[in-house]
C-alpha cells in the first residue's frame, strides 16, 4: 500500500455529504421504561456493546465529551480532513431522560471543545477530563435552580463563541424516543442548538411494540413527529426489519406505510435487521426455536425493495449496526453490507429507479468517477405530512444527481419554516472558495431565495429557518436575525 501524499484526504467518505460529522456518546444509564426485547444490557449505553467502535473511544475517554470531540478533531485533522464544519452527534440513549445538569454540562463540553481547539497543543491526554474540571469549579458547584441558571448562560456564552469559532456546529443531532417529545423538550431541544432529533420508532405496530416491551404506541410517534416538524426540525427514524412477530412481506408493507401516511414520512432512515445479541432476551427466544432472524438474502431482496419506494426528500443514513461478531448469536454479520450492495445496485437496471438522496449525492458520484454533467437546474416537490405542507427543492442535473436541498414546511397556522439547508460535495472550510459546481458556489443562496418566493406566494410575510450555531453568520448575512428562540427570521416584502 502506498503512503498517502502529503494534504491528501484519507477515507475521503466521511466528509463526501459536506459536513464533518463527529459522535459523542453519554455515560450508560438504564433507560425508564425498562429494556427492549432485543437490546442487551452490558453496562455500556444502551443497544451498544463493549466493543463497538463508539463506545471504545467514549470509555477511553470517561464518556467525557469535551474530551471525546477533541479526540475526533484530532483524528480528522490527522487524516486531512477539514473541520471547520461539524455536524456533531449525541448518541447512547435517550439524551432526554438524563438529569438537567448533565443534559446541560455534556451539551456545553461539544461546544467548548469546538470553541478552544487548537490543532497544536491539544492532545486526547491533555484534555481528558478537563471538562470535568471545569464542571466541579466555581460557580457550577451551586444546587438547584441556581446552577441551572448558571448553566443556561454557560450554554449561552459557549454557543455565541461558536457562531465565529474556527471550528463551528453547523448541525446538531441529539437521538430519543417518541414518548419523550413534548413541548417542554422541543424547549430545551431549540436551547441546545439542536436541529435534527433521531427517534427510535423500531417498526408501526403496537403489537409488536407490546411484544418487544418498547414502551410507547404508535400514535406518539405521530405526535412527536408532527410536533417537531412544526418546530423546524429534521426527523430521522430508526428501524429494524425482522422483529418478533414481524416477516418481510410486513416489513415491506411498514415502509410503504411510512412514505404513503402523512402522518409519518420522515426526512431520513437508519435501518438495521434485528440482530440476536448476548445478554438480550431476544436470545432466549432464539434457543429455545421461537425467533429466526432474517438470511442475508432475505435482507438483501427486501432492501432493494425497500430502495425503489424511498422518495426523493428521504435520506437512508446508514444500513447495519456495528456489532463485534463475538457479541453476535445469530443474524447478519456483514457490517459493510450496504457498500456491497449499492455497488450492485449502481451497476444494475434499478440505478436510475432509485431516488434515495444519499444514493445521488454529488461527492459520491465524484468519488466513483462518474461523468457528470454540470448543466444544474430546479426541482420542486410538494406533499403533505403531519398537518403541514412540505416543498422539498433540490438542484439536480439531468442524471438526478443531487447537488443541494432545502426543506420548507408551512404549517397549518400559515406559519414557513425551512427545516434545513444542504448543499452536497466534498466538505470545504469557511470561507474557502468553492472549485467549480458544490459547496461555496451559491447554490445555498439560490435555495433560499427560491424558498422566500414560495413563502410569499402562500401569503405568508416572514419566514423563520432552525439554524445550527454555527451557521447563524451566513444566515445573518442574508438578511436574517436571531429570535429568541434561537430561529433565524426575516420579514419578507
Amino acid at each position: 500500500m502506498k503512503p498517502p501524499l502529503k494534504n491528501e484526504i484519507r477515507k475521503p467518505s466521511k466528509t463526501l455529504a459536506g459536513v464533518t460529522p463527529i459522535a459523542v456518546m453519554c455515560k450508560p444509564r438504564k433507560c425508564k421504561h425498562g429494556t427492549c426485547l432485543y437490546c442487551p444490557s452490558l453496562n455500556v449505553p444502551q443497544s451498544y456493546t463493549p466493543k463497538s467502535p463508539p463506545v471504545l473511544r467514549a470509555l477511553r475517554l470517561n464518556y467525557d465529551s469535551y474530551s471525546q470531540v477533541i479526540s475526533r478533531l484530532n483524528a480528522f485533522k490527522a487524516m486531512n480532513h477539514p473541520t471547520s464544519k461539524i455536524e456533531l452527534i449525541i448518541m447512547g440513549g435517550n439524551f432526554l431522560e438524563y438529569s438537567l445538569s448533565y443534559q446541560y454540562e455534556f451539551v456545553i463540553g461539544i461546544y467548548n471543545a469546538l470553541n478552544e481547539f487548537d490543532n497544536k497543543n491539544k492532545t486526547d491526554s491533555d484534555v481528558n477530563n478537563i471538562n470535568n474540571k471545569k464542571i466541579n469549579s466555581g460557580e457550577r458547584g451551586k444546587k438547584g435552580n441556581k446552577q441551572l441558571l448558571i448553566l443556561k448562560r454557560e450554554l449561552e456564552n459557549a454557543k455565541k463563541l461558536n457562531e465565529k469559532a474556527k471550528h463551528r456546529c453547523v448541525a446538531l443531532c441529539i437521538e430519543t424516543r417518541p414518548d419523550t417529545i413534548n413541548n417542554r423538550m422541543i424547549k430545551r431541544l431549540l436551547e441546545f442548538g439542536c436541529t435534527r432529533v433521531e427517534l427510535g420508532v423500531q417498526c408501526l405496530d403496537d403489537k409488536i411494540y407490546k411484544f418487544v416491551n418498547r414502551g410507547h404506541l404508535v400514535e406518539q410517534v405521530v405526535v412527536a413527529t408532527t410536533k417537531l416538524k412544526n418546530s423546524g426540525f429534521k426527523i430521522g427514524y430508526h428501524m429494524m426489519l425482522g422483529l418478533p412477530l414481524s416477516n418481510v412481506v410486513k416489513d415491506y408493507k411498514m415502509f410503504v406505510r411510512l412514505f404513503s401516511d402523512e402522518n409519518f414520512k420522515p426526512d431520513q432512515l437508519k435501518i438495521y435487521p434485528c440482530q440476536v445479541i448476548k445478554g438480550a432476551g431476544l436470545e432466549k427466544l432464539f434457543k429455545k426455536g421461537k425467533y429466526k432472524p432474517y438470511s442475508q438474502e432475505q435482507i438483501e431482496r427486501l432492501l432493494e425493495k425497500i430502495m425503489l419506494i424511498v422518495p426523493n426528500y428521504c435520506r437512508i443514513m446508514r444500513i447495519m449496526r456495528e456489532i463485534p461478531p463475538d457479541y453476535l448469536t445469530a443474524g447478519i454479520l456483514r457490517i459493510d453490507l450496504r457498500r456491497d450492495f449499492e455497488s450492485a445496485l449502481k451497476s444494475s437496471k434499478l440505478r436510475g429507479k432509485i431516488k434515495e438522496i444519499r444514493f445521488r449525492e454529488i461527492g459520491f458520484a465524484v468519488r466513483d468517477a462518474l461523468k457528470i454533467n454540470k448543466k444544474l437546474s430546479l426541482k420542486i416537490t410538494k406533499y403533505n405530512a403531519s398537518n403541514g405542507k412540505e416543498y422539498f427543492l433540490e438542484i439536480v442535473n439531468k442524471d438526478n444527481i443531487l447537488f443541494g436541498l432545502l426543506r420548507l414546511r408551512i404549517n397549518e397556522n400559515k406559519t414557513a419554516i425551512i427545516r434545513e439547508v444542504h448543499v452536497y460535495g466534498q466538505a470545504l472550510d469557511i470561507g474557502k472558495v468553492g472549485k467549480g459546481i458544490g459547496q461555496h458556489s451559491g447554490l445555498g443562496k439560490q435555495l433560499l431565495s427560491m424558498a422566500e418566493k414560495i413563502v410569499k406566494k402562500e401569503g405568508i410575510n416572514g419566514l423563520k429557518i432552525i439554524s445550527g450555531v454555527g451557521v447563524r453568520k451566513y444566515y445573518e448575512k442574508l438578511g436574517y436575525k436571531i429570535d429568541e428562540n434561537g430561529y433565524m427570521v426575516k420579514r419578507l416584502k
